[in-house]
This record gives C-alpha cells, structure tokens and sequence, in this order.
C-alpha cells in the first residue's frame, strides 16, 4: 500500500475562515481538558499510599480508570451537552483531536520524553477530516464536511488510482494563509531502491552549504541572515502598538508572513539541490549528521538558517521518488581523514585545505571530507554484501574506479 501525502494551497471566504479559525479554538480547548484530566489521574497516582503530596492534588478515587483514547472519546457526546459550542464541529475532528493527544502521550512513554504540553491560543494550527466516502477534490474546489466548498490550487494533478483517505485543513501566518494536505493511497507495492549506477558523496557546511566528492559546490543562501534588518524592523513595529489591538495584530501578521516567506524559500532551495543531486547520480551517501547538536552550537543560528535536517529529510525524499539510493554514513572523523591513504589528518575548524603529510594529497576540506563520505558509504555496502562475495553494483566510485581497486593501490604504497 503506497502511501502519498500532496499539500494544496486553499482559498475560503470570510466566513468559512472565521468557522475554521473557531473550529482550532475548540479543538484545543478540547485538547487541553483531555490533557487535564490525564495529569490529574497520574498526580493522584505518584505519591505512595502511606503519605500525601506536599503539593495539592486532586483526589481521585481508586477505581477511577484510566483516562484512555476510548473513554474520553465516549464521553465526547456529554461534553457537547455540557458545551453547545462544541456541537457545531465536525464530530471526527474532535475524535482525532483526542487521538493527536493520546499519540503524544504513547510516543512520550517509548521515548522517555516530550510529555505533552497544554496550548496556548494560537498555538493549535491544524485539524483533521480522518476519512471520506468519495473523493472531495472536484475540479478547484474541495469540499470539507460542515465547511462546505473552498477554492484549491491543483498545483499538481492528483495521480489517478489513487485513493483521498484523509484531509489535513492547515493554518499558517496566524489564520491568513490555508493549505489541506491530503494524504493518498495507491493499492500498489513500491520496492526498496537498489543499488546501481554512479555513486558520489556529500559533504554538509556553513562555508559552502554542499561539496560532493566530484568537486561540485552549492553556495549556501543566507534566507534569515538577508531578512534579518527587514524582519527585526516588523517585530520591533509590533512591539511598539497596543497589545491585542487591531494595528499589534496586524503588524504581528506581517512578521508571521516574514517568517513564512523565508521557511517557503528554504524549502524550495532544499528541493532544487536535492534535484540537481539526482540528475548527477544514482547513488548517494550523506552524512549523519546529529543536527540537534549543531542547532545548540556556537554556529547555532547559521546552521538554523541552513536547516541541514530538513535538507537531508527532503534529499531522502527525493531519492526514493526518482529512483535513487540514498543512505547515511558515520560523520564522525570525515574531515580529519585522509580519503587516499586513510591517513589521520588533523586540522581545526579555520584551515580549510587538506593536505596529507603521508601521501601528500591536497584538496580542499570539504572536498576531502565528501570522498571520506562516498569511501564510507561504499565500504558499507561491501560489508552488507560480503557474506554473498561479490562486488556491489554501485560499488564503483565517482570517477569509474572500484573499491577493490583503491584498496589494492593503497596496500602497494
């Protein structure tokens, strides 16, 4: 069962953008008391039977059950006699409301963190239509249960066979923009990506934002960096009107806007490099990289900008959509290794040409670091297909030469 998730652009009118923007506000109040009644239970459950909290808790009885996904879910409809407001949305939203919240909380117990957190106003962007009986997209409009028909944006054609499961309704730059993504289903089986054809190597920075290991190199547009004055004028422009009045709202939304715009650019960005990376090879390694550390570094704001997650998310992405092997490799040590004899090379962050005292090798740094990448990717696809003993297909590096080869010419030096 293949699985497709296209994002549309939407237009309603005044009136069905007030629904919808009411529509989010009950959602997450809805959410909230779930949420509520779910830490109320554990409170009254974490302090032994022999003592009390220091704290004040609510006491709950001990044969109260679990607040589960099933028992908020049937008690939805006492909320709605309790709550007339809630009656005027969609029933499902609502169930999926609890079902987001619930998905939180699970995902919290396996990890061991991210326990869920109450919304603020504004801070629930989105709703979901879970299922529908036909398909809701009919020539530019879309049809949404209790919402009625909104204009759409085809910005590309729905593929046929495909069947609309369910409908996302997103909200972006505070309630003024709309999008649906609409997730399809294709009752075909797509195999796994094979290795084959020419392979090269990626190497992530901030100097350059990309350098393959085929010496070609990807400037890094500063999106924030360039809109930085632009949008510190907006936000200081908000900061100076009357908090919750309608001139601090409006310019709160020409700084939402600011930041969508830029988030819209460095996506497109991401998207055409990991094209033009596919028109250039059938095989690509990139490193692993731990972004999540990088985003707390000293450099912290430049590899935000950069957004090397995203970028490697989408790259994978891209990959499997056209037919490319795409796989990550151990980032550790890729810049302090010579890619010709293996040789340790070190170097701090300011020097940037590699230049090996054992083989006398030199190249740039990222260069270097994008062949250590490609002979890492390829060392793990002979290791995978060892116990068969054969060279893999995509076993050949950027310039024609196999592994074994280069291996070879190592142990003669």
């Amino acid at each position: 069962m293949l699985t497709l998730n296209y994002t549309y652009r939407i237009y309603p009118d005044a009136t069905q953008q007030k629904q919808m923007l009411e529509w989010l506000e009950v959602c997450r109040k809805t959410y909230n008391y779930a949420l509520r009644e779910l830490k109320d239970w554990l409170a009254s459950r974490k302090c032994s039977i022999d003592r009390c909290s220091l704290e004040k808790e609510y006491i709950i009885p001990v044969d109260t059950p679990f607040p589960s996904y099933q028992l908020q879910q049937d008690n939805l409809p006492l909320a709605k006699q309790k709550y007339p407001e809630m009656a005027l949305v969609y029933s499902q939203v609502l169930q999926t409301t609890i079902r987001r919240l619930h998905d939180t909380w699970e995902n919290f117990q396996q990890r061991g963190f991210g326990f869920p957190r109450f919304k603020k106003f504004g801070q629930f962007k989105s709703f979901l239509f879970p299922q529908f009986k036909t398909n809701p997209v009919t020539g530019q409009q879309i049809k949404l249960p209790k919402i009625g028909n909104c204009l759409i944006n085809i910005s590309r054609p729905i593929p046929e066979g495909c069947a609309v499961k369910q409908v996302r309704v997103l909200s972006k730059a505070r309630g003024t923009q709309w999008y649906v993504a609409i997730t399809l289903q294709m009752d075909v089986s797509v195999p796994d990506t094979l290795v084959h054809g020419r392979a090269i190597g990626i190497d992530l920075g901030l100097e350059t934002f990309l350098t393959t290991s085929d010496s070609l190199t990807v400037e890094r547009p500063r999106f924030f960096r360039v809109k930085q004055g632009k949008l510190k004028l907006l936000q200081r422009r908000a900061a100076r009107k009357q908090r919750r009045s309608n001139n601090w709202e409006k310019a709160q939304i020409k700084v939402a806007r600011m930041h969508h715009n830029i988030a819209a650019a460095r996506k497109d960005f991401h998207l055409k490099t990991a094209h033009q990376l596919c028109d250039q090879a059938q095989t690509i390694f990139a490193e692993d990289l731990n972004t999540v550390r990088l985003n707390r570094g000293m450099l912290r704001k430049d590899c935000v900008d950069a957004a090397f997650g995203q970028f490697l998310s989408l790259t994978q992405w891209v990959c499997w959509k056209r037919g490319v092997y795409f796989s990550r490799v151990n980032p550790n040590g890729t810049s302090q290794t010579c890619p010709k004899c293996l040789a340790t090379v070190q170097k701090d962050l300011a020097e940037r040409v590699h230049l090996c005292p054992e083989c006398l090798y030199e190249t740039h740094r990222d260069h270097a670091a994008a062949e250590m990448v490609l002979l890492r990717g390829l060392e793990s696809l002979v290791g995978r297909d060892s116990a068969e003993s054969k060279e893999p297909v995509g076993s050949r590096s950027a310039g024609g030469e196999s592994l074994g080869k280069r291996r070879r010419s190592r142990n003669t030096q």
